[in-house]
């Protein structure tokens, strides 16, 4: 049973940084996996944040246009939590924040519908 839990969220005023975390438990694909990061606004559909690409000891972080630049995905030594730094943080960011997992199997999707397991959220409050 994958589970996956997010930590880290909260309230924040423009222009402050944030980092969540994603803990997971009990995938197998250790050496080639996607963990991604979505967010959903209310009222809006859910957006892809970035990712984390994981084939063996290669990594590769991937972002979204709106992000690029501020914000940053990095693992623990295992890849067992996964972060999702934010800094530079605007109003708009203001969103429940999920990170997701799939295996790896050859290219890591943004899409939200192609990712298998979801944590349960975070939610993230920007102040203008």
């Amino acid at each position: 049973q994958v589970r996956l839990v997010e930590s880290g969220g909260g309230s924040v005023q423009g222009g402050g940084s944030l980092k969540l975390s994603c803990s997971q438990s009990g995938y197998i694909w250790r050496s080639a996996i996607c963990m991604a990061w979505f967010r959903q606004a209310p009222g809006k559909e859910r957006e892809w944040v970035g990712t984390l690409d994981k084939v063996f000891n290669t990594r590769v972080t991937r972002f979204s246009k709106s992000v690029i630049g501020r914000f940053t995905i990095s693992g623990d030594s295992g890849d067992s939590t996964v972060f999702l730094e934010m800094s530079s943080l605007q109003p708009e960011d203001t969103a429940t924040y999920f990170c997701a997992t799939r295996r790896h199997d050859g290219n890591c999707p943004d899409s939200s519908s192609r990712y298998d397991y979801w944590g349960q959220g975070t939610q993230v409050i920007v102040s203008s």
